[in-house]
């Protein structure tokens, strides 16, 4: 029998892989595709040779203590906290507001809709089943929302709402079950169940603060020792998930339980791992951890909805009896869903600090609301003999509410998700913004003038002949010349657009020459987070062609700012240096980032990426910026230099004996790498380099 399970979960991963090819090559939505061949398995699987393939089962604890944590994890690990600072109204309406809404509107109307099919079904029943079926799954669309080219603000709101809606929709579950066990006693019941909810949501956010602080210190106190850091890594996120379960059963307080909400626990401590321990990390972990969890989400992912196809087609309902709930639980579902939105972010919109979310973002928002693996998690947890008084159904409520939920998934699965490319494209969403119109005309005419020049290279080589060569140099040229005159038709202040393409570019070019800086340890944590938060905040502002920042002050008189300021206190990488040695630290990395941009655009004008950036006028402005940024930070620097000479002497050579450090490690990896000296002599001289 274990035999036959190992074979099964193996099987469902090797199918789960012909899957996505056939999606590659199809264009369906990976999860659509999951679904339906998951429900095309049990026909196969009544076959005896392939009888093993349904011997592997999604039970309660196995989506719920192992695959939800890593789901959690990969999505929340990238999420930035000033992103959600920036939206962080809009989410918590969506989140909280909207999916209450959500809640007891598909409550009380699903309970009339269901009336009029001739369908008694409890209040509480279909108030479990809203709050199961309102969370919606971020892994199902997100992917469709950049595919399709979503604007990246939108697509962050999505994001946000999908993973804080997860938390408040698990703590309303719970709620209404608890009730469902243990009976509804007025009052009493109706501020035990707010109190629960409140103390789930706050206390799982509180906790998750903690574990999310204490794994970052951790993987501090350990960095260098990769092992160790991957194993932390690991186990921050089912730790915070388990642990806050413990806590929720073990906790009493006046004989009340006092539960704490695992999914918001883990959570928020992946999102404090993404904002503050990923940067404690050594930088082959960092780059090794998002792939790693990005590989482990898309497996359980994979499992979870190629499961569910075996799960809906094994329910014990009759179809009959079942397909006119599930057809008018649809269209509860959503118009459920498009009134939540329009109503949260109708309150949204009201709050003049943060930009109005337009109204076709809200039709997208309503209706690319995709549901998942989290609606299964909480299915799964209902006991099999949960029951009610007035209940007379042949099937029990577990079975009622997984068929209309699995016919709910079902159908966001199959319509929702392939309409989502035509809805954004009716919408106008994927509109470019004009940086991106100009970005797209000047790269294929880059890409032709690349193709000129490797057909030139093949003729001197021999590789074709004359005749060839002539017709392929004549074809390129004509494409070049038409999206030339495209480029020239469309764009018509092109001067600005290719300033901004041109300075979205350079700060590119500081971002990862800021982190090849950290990665060496010229710098400490904080001068790092400073710089990149300048670096992506205007990278931002010229997306959204606004004028640039001079300074932060904006940020850091923000709440926001206020408590990073105090998080980077008590919490950022120990440091001795001084607030003078932070300081010119701070400018000789500003220097460093400003001359490798001058550099680069010397470079430009001698290499291919000329054509995109062809624009005389445009690039001389970007060379001006860049000249007084230099010209300004060797000042400050000369200013420090003056006042703290011995001082800053001493850091500058502190810094050249560490950078020297790494390179004489780098050398010798190279030289390992390449099987220049052989792994005996690599061990050997590594120890006599430590040693020294």
């Amino acid at each position: 029998m274990t035999l036959d399970v190992y074979l099964s979960i193996f099987t469902l991963i090797f199918f789960s892989l012909g899957i996505n090819i056939l999606s590659l090559k199809t264009r369906i939505p990976y999860t659509v595709l999951l679904v339906i061949g998951g429900s095309l398995l049990v026909p196969l699987s009544n076959i005896e040779v392939f009888s093993f393939i349904t011997s592997f089962q999604l039970t309660p604890e196995l989506l719920f203590f192992v695959f939800l944590p890593i789901l959690i994890f990969e999505s929340a690990y990238n999420m930035k906290i000033r992103n959600i600072h920036e939206n962080k109204f809009a989410i918590s309406m969506l989140a909280i507001v909207g999916l209450l809404i959500s809640t007891f509107f598909i409550g009380y109307v699903g309970r009339w809709a269901f009336g009029l099919l001739g369908f008694d079904i409890p209040l509480l029943v279909t108030l479990l089943f809203g709050a199961i079926i309102s969370a919606t799954d971020p892994v199902a669309v997100l992917s469709l929302f950049k595919e399709y080219g979503a604007p990246h603000r939108l697509t962050l709101i999505f994001e946000g709402e999908s993973l804080f809606n997860d938390g408040t929709a698990f703590a309303t579950f719970l709620v209404f079950l608890e009730i469902m066990l243990h009976g509804f006693h007025g009052i009493t019941t109706v501020l035990q169940g707010v109190f629960a909810f409140f103390t789930m949501i706050v206390g799982g956010g509180f906790f998750g603060l903690l574990m999310g602080f204490l794994f970052s210190k951790l993987i501090e106190w350990v960095k260098g020792h990769e092992h160790l850091e991957i194993t932390l890594t690991l186990l921050v996120a089912h730790f915070t998930f388990l642990l806050a379960e413990l806590i929720s059963e073990e906790l009493v307080i006046n004989n009340y339980h006092i539960q704490i909400s695992s999914i918001i626990a883990t959570l928020v401590s992946s999102i404090v791992m993404g904002n503050f321990g990923r940067y404690k990390m050594s930088a082959g972990v960092e780059e090794y951890m998002e792939k790693f969890w990005s590989y482990f989400a898309f497996l359980a992912n994979s499992l979870v909805f190629i499961l569910m196809g075996l799960l809906f087609t094994s329910l014990s309902i009759a179809l009959h009896v079942a397909i006119l709930p599930i057809l008018i639980t649809i269209i509860v579902v959503v118009v459920a869903r498009a009134v939540s939105v329009y109503c949260s972010i109708g309150m949204a919109n009201l709050n003049q600090s943060e930009e109005d979310i337009p109204v076709n973002w809200q039709h997208l928002l309503s209706w690319g609301s995709l549901r998942g693996a989290i609606a299964v998690i909480m299915v799964m947890l209902i006991p099999d003999d949960l029951s009610l008084p007035n209940w007379n159904y042949e099937f029990t409520i577990k079975e009622f509410i997984t068929a209309i939920t699995i016919g709910s998934i079902y159908f966001t699965l199959i319509i929702k998700a392939t309409t989502i490319g035509k809805v954004i494209h009716w919408l106008n969403i994927d509109t470019l913004l004009p940086h991106e119109k100009m970005s797209y005309f000047k790269s294929k005419a880059l890409i032709y003038q690349s193709l000129n020049a490797r057909t030139k290279e093949l003729f001197e080589h021999q590789y074709i002949n004359e005749a060839q060569y002539k017709s392929l140099t004549e074809e390129h040229q004509a494409l070049y010349q038409n999206i030339c005159r495209q480029c020239n038709e469309k764009n018509k202040d092109s001067s600005h657009v290719v300033e901004n393409m041109l300075r979205i570019y350079t700060l590119a070019l500081q971002k990862s020459e800021l982190k090849e800086i950290f990665r060496r340890a010229e710098i400490n944590e904080n001068i790092y987070k400073k710089n990149l938060l300048i670096l992506e905040t205007q990278t931002e502002r010229i997306e959204q062609d606004q004028p640039q920042l001079e300074s932060l002050n904006m940020y850091l008189d923000s709440w926001i700012g206020k408590i990073n300021l105090i998080i980077k206190r008590f919490f950022s990488s120990s440091s001795n240096l001084s607030e003078t040695q932070e300081l010119y630290l701070y400018y000789r990395t500003q220097y460093k980032l400003v001359c490798k941009v001058i550099d680069d655009l010397a470079l430009i004008k001698k290499s291919p990426l000329i054509e995109i950036f062809d624009d005389p006028t445009a690039f001389q402005n970007v060379e001006n910026i860049y000249q007084y940024l230099q010209n300004k930070t060797v000042q400050q620097m000369a200013n420090e230099i003056k006042s703290n000479k011995d001082l800053v002497d001493e850091m500058n050579e502190q810094s050249a004996k560490a950078l020297l450090s790494i390179t004489q490690a780098d050398t010798l990896k190279d030289l390992h790498k390449h099987e220049i000296i052989s792994s005996k002599l690599y061990v050997l001289l590594k120890k006599e380099f430590n040693d020294a």
